[in-house]
Order: structure tokens, then C-alpha cells, then sequence
């Protein structure tokens, strides 16, 4: 705990310069309301068909928003699994990409905070069958009770390890209160590291210099990068946009970008398909399109 505060000193989360015309953007008006109408994007969820994997090889299923399915030859790790068809008054606005139903047997979950579009109970009450669940500091209370072996909470640079699995639970610059009076709640990110192929999730972020750190530190070979919600009501800079997405990508030293945090729930100002596009035009002009990989829900994918 004391490294965490350490660290939290360290990558302080600041208030950003903040657009004068927020206030006069009405959220209920122009997002909530338009939402109860719009139709759920994509299809139904279907049984994916999951591959024999060889050694070495590792798969990715995107979920939706921030959810993930995470692969390797022994092991079936879930992060921040979310089916929720609302976030309170925020509806769900993609279906998801797999059922719960259709899950392997999972060995492992990694929340990274304790955000509802992150930690929804519901959704780990059905997944929990007496296997481990890493949680953040001050985490541990919301999680116990549902189903779970055990409940291991991380500070930054906390390390995990079981079955040849390295888990190494990374700074972010959010929070992670739940209600407005749990500031002590951490948030941060996951370095999930099997056999020397290294994934790096994100969790929630905005741009800071702890991205350079984790590059130095593990240099990621695939990064799961938030691209969505930058315009929220509030005005504050709680989240990666495209370009400072593809700005920490360059900094973590990564191979492969995966986008997340976009198209289910909308949370901000900007239209959905917004974050997609603008991310793509970035990679652009750093030059890196052909290291973008556009996941689609419930697909599974071989790397």
C-alpha cells in the first residue's frame, strides 16, 4: 500500500485545461435521451469457436468495451468482464460479443477498477467459480462474497504469479472511487506475461508519463488501448483519446494496438464512431496503421 501512495504522489491525477463551451453541451438532452431510442448495434451473440492453440501462441476475444478474453495454451483469463445492459441511466448500445454462456472455464479474472462500466457484480457473480480474482487496492471488499477462491488486491508494480502466468498490476492516471466518498479505492492497469509474450490492458487512463515507464520497464508486445470517451460532461481529461492513444502506444514500445473502450456504452460527447476513425487517421501520420488490429466482437483472435 505504501508504494501505491508512493506512486500515486508520483503520476497525480490533475485537472486538464477544460473547453469553456462544456456547460452549455446538455448530456441528458443530447446523449442519455437520444440513447433509449437508438437500436443495439451488432448481432446477437453466437458460441465463438475458440482455436487449439499451439505453444507460444496466444488469443484475444474482445467482448466489448473494456472486456477481453485472454488466451494462452493452459490458461483462460477474463478482464473487467461486463454484460450489463446498463450502467445505471446508461444503456448498452452494442450487443456483446459472446454470451456468458458460451465462456471456456475461466482460471483467472483481473478487474482493473471499480467503475461500474468495469466492475459490474452481476456479471462476476455468474462468471465466479472458485478461481482466483485480482483486484486493486481497496478493491477486495466489492468482490468478496460472489463465488470467488480468492481475492488478491494489487498495488502498483504488485506482482502475481501462478502456472507460469506473471501478472504485474501497472500505474494509470484515473481513479478508482466507486461512490464519490471511496477515494481510496486504486485503479491501474495489467501486464499479463506467459512464456515471454507480454499484454499490456490499460484499464482507464489519460495520457501520462507512467506509459514511458511501463515501455521501459516490459515493452509490451500487444497493448489493449482505451480510444473512446474524451468528451465527457464533466470537461475533465479522464481518458485517452485516438491520438493520445497511439501516443502512448509509441511510448510503451509496443508491436500490436488493440482499440477498446469505444462503440458499447456511450459515456462522452462523441458520436460512436467517432473514436474508430479519428485513431486510424493518428496512425497515420505516426506511421503506424499496419500495427493497428480493429478486434471484432466475439471473434476470436490467434497472435
Amino acid at each position: 500500500m505504501f508504494i501505491s501512495v508512493h506512486l500515486w504522489l508520483k503520476y497525480p491525477l490533475t485537472m486538464s485545461e477544460v473547453s469553456p463551451t462544456w456547460k452549455n453541451r446538455n448530456f441528458i438532452t443530447k446523449v442519455l435521451l437520444p440513447s433509449l431510442l437508438q437500436p443495439k448495434a451488432g448481432k446477437r451473440p453466437r458460441a465463438p469457436k475458440f482455436p487449439k492453440l499451439r505453444r507460444g501462441e496466444i488469443c484475444i476475444t474482445w467482448i466489448g468495451h473494456a472486456s477481453f478474453l485472454i488466451q494462452t495454451p493452459e490458461h483462460n483469463i477474463l478482464v473487467d468482464p461486463n454484460w450489463a445492459n446498463w450502467l445505471s441511466v446508461i444503456r448498452r448500445l452494442r450487443h456483446a460479443g459472446m454470451a456468458i454462456e458460451h465462456l471456456p472455464a475461466i482460471d483467472l479474472v483481473l478487474i482493473t477498477h471499480a467503475h461500474f462500466d468495469h466492475l459490474n457484480r452481476r456479471s462476476l457473480r455468474k462468471i465466479a467459480a472458485r478461481q482466483p480474482i485480482l483486484v486493486p487496492d481497496g478493491v477486495s471488499g466489492l468482490v468478496q462474497g460472489l463465488g470467488f477462491d480468492t481475492v488478491h488486491e494489487m498495488g502498483w508494480w504488485d506482482t502475481w504469479e501462478s502456472g507460469g502466468l506473471k501478472i504485474i498490476f501497472t500505474p494509470a492516471k484515473h481513479w478508482g472511487a466507486r461512490m464519490l466518498i471511496d477515494i481510496h479505492r486504486q485503479c491501474g492497469g495489467y501486464l499479463i506475461e506467459y512464456h515471454g509474450r507480454r499484454i499490456y490492458h490499460c484499464g482507464d487512463s489519460t495520457y501520462f508519463s507512467g506509459f514511458k515507464e511501463i515501455g521501459r520497464r516490459y515493452a509490451p508486445e500487444i497493448a489493449l488501448l482505451p480510444i473512446g470517451a474524451y468528451q465527457p460532461p464533466s470537461g475533465r481529461d479522464h481518458h485517452l483519446g485516438p491520438e493520445q492513444s497511439v501516443k502512448a502506444f509509441l511510448d510503451l514500445k509496443s508491436n500490436i494496438f488493440i482499440p477498446m473502450h469505444y462503440g458499447t456504452y456511450r459515456l462522452s460527447f462523441e458520436p460512436m464512431d467517432e473514436p474508430p476513425q479519428r485513431l486510424m487517421k493518428a496512425a497515420l501520420r505516426q506511421g503506424i496503421v499496419n500495427k493497428i488490429r480493429v478486434l471484432r466482437e466475439g471473434k476470436p483472435q490467434v497472435f
